[in-house]
C-alpha cells in the first residue's frame, strides 16, 4: 500500500523538538524524505551547543526513512534559500515546507522593548515568509505544494504579555491566506495551525500565581506528537483542495477557527458625525463587542 506522502520531500523548520520533531517523525513514517531544521537555539534565540536537528535525523534513518539536517535561521534570507536549497540539492525537489520554527519573549507591553519585539517577530512571521518564499519559485514551476504555517490561539484570541508574540502569529494567519490566495493557480495550497502542545516553549511560561500554576498544569496534559497526523494529512495529495484555512489541533480534537467577516452593520442615510456614532452606532454593535478573553477563556474544557 502506497504511503500517503511516498515520493515528497519536506522540509520542516524548527523540526528538532517538540512539535516539529513530531512533524519530522511522522512525515517520514508517510513515506516523505525530510530537510530537519532547527537552529539549536535557546529560546531566547541566542544559539546553544546541542544539535536537535541531528538527533532527529538520526531517529528517522534508524525507522528506514531519509532525512538530513539543516542548521539555519529562519529570520535569515540567505538562510532560509538555503534550506530549500538543501532539500532539492540532496532529494531533486521540493513539495512540502512546515513553518514551525519560534522563540518566546515574553513581556508586558508597557515594558517590551524593540529587541525583544522585533527578534520574534522575526523568527516567527519573517521567518514564515523567508522560507516560503524560498519555496515558492520550486512550487510554481512543479505545479503543486503544500504549505503549514504555525500560528496560535494566542494570536487568535489573545493572551498577557505576548503583543510580540501575538503580532507575529496573527500576522502568520493573514501570510497563509494571502499565499493561499496568490499561489492557487499554480496549484500550491497554504493552510495555518494553531498547535495546542506541552513543548520546551511553553514550558517557559510562568507559574507563579494559582491562574498560572492552573493553567500549566492543563497544558501539560497537551501532547506534541499529536499535532502531526492532522499536519500530515493537510499535506497529502487527498487534501489538494483544503487552502486558505485555519485550523486547531488539541490532543485528539481538530478545529476549524472562524475568519473575520462583518457581523452587524450601522447605517445612517445622511451620514454620520462623531456624535451620532457615539449615540447610535455604537449602542447598536456593542452586544457584539468581543471580551478581552485569552486563550484559557475560550479553552476551558481539559483536552480529550
Amino acid at each position: 500500500m502506497k504511503k500517503l506522502l511516498e515520493g515528497k520531500v519536506a522540509l520542516v523548520t524548527g523540526g528538532g523538538r517538540g512539535v516539529g520533531r513530531g512533524i519530522c517523525l511522522a512525515m517520514a513514517e508517510a513515506g516523505a524524505k525530510v530537510v530537519v531544521n532547527d537552529f539549536g537555539a535557546t529560546l531566547e534565540g541566542q544559539p546553544d551547543n546541542e544539535q536537535p536537528a541531528l538527533e532527529v535525523v538520526r531517529a528517522i534513518q534508524a525507522m528506514g526513512g531519509e532525512a538530513v539536517a539543516d542548521g539555519g535561521s529562519v529570520s535569515e534570507w540567505e538562510d532560509s534559500h538555503q534550506m530549500v536549497k538543501t532539500a532539492v540539492d540532496h532529494f531533486g525537489r521540493i513539495d512540502i515546507v512546515v513553518n514551525n520554527a519560534g522563540i518566546l519573549r515574553d513581556v508586558m507591553f508597557h515594558r517590551m522593548s524593540e529587541a525583544e519585539f522585533d527578534a520574534v517577530v522575526a523568527v516567527h512571521l519573517k521567518g514564515s515568509f523567508n522560507v516560503s518564499r524560498a519555496a515558492a519559485p520550486f512550487f510554481k514551476d512543479q505545479g503543486s505544494g503544500a504549505y503549514v504555517h504555525m500560528t496560535s490561539t494566542s494570536g487568535l484570541i489573545g493572551n498577557f504579555g505576548q503583543a510580540n508574540y501575538i503580532s507575529a502569529k496573527l500576522g502568520v494567519m493573514g501570510l497563509s491566506k494571502s499565499i493561499a490566495i496568490d499561489m492557487q493557480k499554480f496549484g500550491v495550497r497554504s493552510n495555518a495551525v494553531a498547535p495546542f502542545a506541552w513543548t520546551r516553549m511553553v514550558s517557559s511560561i510562568p507559574d507563579e500565581t494559582p491562574e498560572q500554576k492552573k493553567r500549566v498544569e492543563g497544558l501539560k496534559k497537551l501532547v506534541p506528537e499529536k499535532v502531526a497526523p492532522f499536519v500530515v494529512a493537510l499535506c497529502a495529495d487527498e487534501a489538494r483542495a483544503v487552502s486558505g484555512q485555519v485550523f486547531g489541533v488539541r490532543n485528539n480534537e481538530i478545529y476549524l477557527f472562524s475568519q473575520p467577516r462583518p457581523i452587524k452593520t450601522a447605517h445612517r442615510g445622511e451620514g454620520w458625525t462623531p456624535e451620532s456614532v457615539l449615540e447610535t452606532a455604537i449602542p447598536m454593535m456593542q452586544s457584539e463587542f468581543y471580551p478581552l478573553d485569552r486563550s484559557g477563556d475560550v479553552f476551558t474544557w481539559d483536552p480529550v
